[in-house]
């Protein structure tokens, strides 16, 4: 157990370990945002099911099966034409906060659905999708910060894969 010789001493430690974890907190942080990312746009195109308080997507509608069969676009993807929606998916982070969506409207009214378009989430879901590598990111990065950045040690048994 390390030793202090004085509350100075000491209080320089703890002010060090807490740069160290937030700094950690910050690159765990980026790692999820980035997971989240991808997972959303990987749901584009494929039917999805409920997950959470989030419903699976209902079929297409013929109609619209063949307005985009019209449009030359494959006739039972969802959510996908031209890859712009999946394209326009991203993240931005700052400090300890994640903002991961679209600036697309379109985004909107899938994600909610409207009077006239069934919900088809896919942003919500992908948090669901991935609590465990949330868990896993968001727990090693505190460690490694307690850590002053180290690797964490075998003997804390830490599941490294995510």
């Amino acid at each position: 157990m390390k030793q202090f010789g004085s509350l100075a001493a000491f209080a320089a430690e703890i002010t060090a370990l807490e740069a160290g974890v937030v700094f950690q907190l910050e690159k765990g942080l980026e790692a999820v945002a980035v997971k989240i990312e991808k997972t959303a746009k990987e749901e584009i195109g494929e039917y999805q099911e409920a997950v959470g308080p989030f419903p699976a997507w209902e079929e297409l509608a013929d109609s619209t099966k063949a307005d985009r069969v019209r449009k030359g676009y494959t006739e039972n993807d969802p959510l996908l034409r031209s890859g712009e929606l999946r394209d326009s998916i991203s993240h931005e982070t700052k400090g300890l906060e994640a903002v991961i969506g679209s600036d697309s409207d379109i985004a909107v009214y899938q994600e909610m659905g409207t009077a006239k378009i069934p919900p088809r989430p896919f942003l919500g879901p992908a948090v669901e999708h991935n609590h465990e590598a949330i868990r896993k990111i968001v727990g090693g990065a505190v460690v490694t910060g307690l850590l002053g950045g180290g690797s964490i040690p075998a003997s804390l048994e830490y599941d490294h894969e995510i």
